[in-house]
């Protein structure tokens, strides 16, 4: 959750791209972000891989008019429309990008390249078949937004009983990181993504932080099998509204310009 998605970003620059909004070389030079290179196969007309401009380009010309943001896990398909093959695919990378306008989808694999210390990630995006449909269990940003304050609260009052505080050095670590990420700038949306959609996305990195703080200090206070038990069963509920509030936030422009907002 810390992490910003390998989706998140190609939906968002996608979208402003898709809008007018940059260059296809600002769109594709944020989209890559630290990656070495980001290619999609399996594109109709292609018989190959190709680079993300000539993709989504191509993308465009197919009829794809936006692109929401899958992060489904498993028992919970969120942004997900099918069919069970796509869903599959996605479910094993965690995330998906499913095009609006054009039945097409694009799940990323991950690659890592070259001697120790000077590895470098290549990214492929498998284009498949799905099925036009509405994405499962995705809020408005109305609803993200109030889910997670209340989750916030509610985990925050729970982890607190169990004396998983939020201190030591992973966890510093961990806040000097978001940190750093938030002094750069609001980058995580492109342009034309609506004020509330980067406060909810912003909330739910909060939220991304706060469980990986309390995974990764191992069973911090919680000292009996009853209270890691607790722990676990707040934190379940708590990241998936997190996932749901990622999910609505890249996708509201789409969602707004189906309702004819924008």
């Amino acid at each position: 959750m810390l992490s910003e998605p390998r989706s998140g970003r190609l939906a968002a620059w996608g979208n402003a791209l898709l809008a007018g909004l940059v260059s296809p070389d600002d769109a594709v030079l944020a989209i890559v972000g630290e990656d070495a290179v980001h290619r999609v196969d399996g594109l109709p007309g292609e018989s190959g891989p190709v680079g993300l401009t000539l993709a989504l380009g191509r993308l465009r010309s197919l009829g794809a008019s936006g692109l929401r943001v899958a992060l489904p896990a498993p028992g919970h398909p969120l942004g997900l429309s099918g069919p069970p093959e796509f869903n599959a695919r996605a479910l094993d990378a965690e995330q998906a990008v499913i095009c609006h306008g054009a039945a097409l989808g694009l799940v990323p694999e991950v690659y890592e390249a070259g001697p120790d210390g000077d590895v470098h990630v290549e990214v492929v995006w498998h284009c498949l078949a799905v099925r036009e449909a509405p994405p499962a269990d995705v809020p408005s940003l109305g609803e993200a937004e109030r889910e997670l304050a209340e989750a916030l609260r509610e985990a925050t009052e729970v982890l607190s009983r169990l004396d998983v505080a939020a201190s030591g050095p992973v966890a510093e670590a961990a806040i000097d990181a978001y940190r750093a990420r938030a002094e750069r700038g609001r980058e995580v949306l492109a342009p034309g993504y609506p004020p509330r959609a980067v406060r909810v996305l912003e909330l739910a990195q909060r939220v991304g932080l706060l469980i990986s703080v309390a995974c990764e200090r191992g069973h911090g206070g919680a000292v009996s099998a009853s209270e890691m038990a607790a722990r676990a069963s707040a934190l379940r509920p708590v990241e998936r509204t997190a996932r749901r509030a990622q999910v609505a936030a890249y996708n509201s422009v789409v969602e707004e310009r189906e309702r004819g907002v924008r």
